[in-house]
């Protein structure tokens, strides 16, 4: 028989995932990153979570060497990108770039989700904390969300509102629920795809991501009423919050980096800890603020536990805004 050397018990025992001579699977991928990293974006190109993952994905690219392309796979309220993901290789090449929130709403929004997010996806970092808003286009004659309320009652279920995301589709239920309203719920695939409905005036308003709803208000096509955490943002110091205008509510969307669980740990931390990094640095904070954030930093165990915190928190929301599931 041929004697087998170290060499060719190593060579099998990487081959292998480590099975041979004790090595973990995160020994065996000592190396990371060797390849191509593709970073999933739940949204189509062009969206508010599109700028937010590319942006970011420069960044890392930048701080670790790596090679980082940013793959969109849009649909059924992102969890098209959720499978896709959860069913990858656990070896840190595929991150999904997505809100925490709406994963973990998703969790209830769906009669059977094609995931279990917490069992089967691993918080790697979390990036910021962010509201969603409420807004008109600047040729409405609506100024605030007293003004709002009196139009859409008077309007019953002849009005309509522009939603295109979990989150904000969850304000704005909140929002009709609190209000006593009938205004009808329209869906759309994008931020951008809302934008010849709530221009023309055949949406009345849209609960929307601050993302898209800043840079409209930049480029003078939005007027914001209101936003749905607690607290008013450094992004848009002026517009209220929905507490403030009699609909108590602290409800805010927060993006992480999410990969398979079984994903070994010194590839998790070691993807934690490029965005720490990244997330120190000024004009990146700067990003964040302008984009409607506040930066949100996080081990990724401290992370996996604020996951599991939503998906029971976003149990009360969906019964709450009353949304059947899907």
């Amino acid at each position: 028989m041929q004697k087998i050397t170290r060499r060719f018990m190593l060579a099998a025992s990487l081959a292998f995932g480590g099975s041979f001579l004790g090595l973990s699977p995160a020994a065996a991928q000592a190396d990371f990153p060797s390849q191509t990293i593709s970073m999933i974006c739940a949204f189509p190109a062009g969206s508010g979570a599109d700028v937010i993952v590319r942006y970011f994905a420069e960044k890392i690219a930048k701080l670790s060497g790596a090679t980082i392309i940013v793959e969109n796979k849009p649909g059924a309220g992102g969890n098209i990108a959720a499978e896709y993901v959860a069913r990858a290789k656990p070896d840190g090449y595929t991150i999904f770039f997505h809100t925490g929130s709406a994963v973990a709403g998703n969790m209830h929004m769906f009669k059977k989700p094609p995931i279990d997010v917490v069992k089967d996806l691993q918080i790697a970092a979390t990036i910021n904390k962010q509201p969603h808003m409420i807004a008109v286009p600047v040729s409405s004659p609506i100024k605030n969300m007293k003004e709002l309320t009196e139009y859409l009652k008077k309007e019953g279920s002849n009005a309509s509102y522009a939603v295109n995301n979990t989150s904000g589709k969850v304000l704005a239920a909140i929002y009709k629920e609190k209000a006593g309203l009938e205004t009808v719920e329209v869906s759309y695939k994008s931020s951008a795809d809302t934008m010849n409905d709530i221009m023309s005036g055949a949406m009345t308003f849209a609960a929307q991501d601050p993302v898209f709803s800043l840079s409209q208000l930049r480029e003078g096509r939005y007027r914001l009423l209101a936003v749905s955490s607690a607290k008013r943002i450094p992004g848009a110091p002026d517009v209220p919050t929905m507490t403030e205008e009699g609909y108590p509510m602290d409800q805010v969307g927060w993006f992480a980096m999410m990969v398979p669980s079984e994903t070994p740990k010194d590839i998790v931390d070691k993807i934690n800890g490029w965005t720490k990094e990244v997330l120190s640095q000024d004009d990146v904070r700067k990003f964040v603020t302008d984009q409607g954030g506040d930066v949100f930093i996080s081990t990724p165990d401290e992370g996996q536990e604020y996951l599991k915190k939503e998906v029971a928190a976003w149990a009360d929301y969906v019964k709450i805004a009353n949304i059947p599931q899907q």
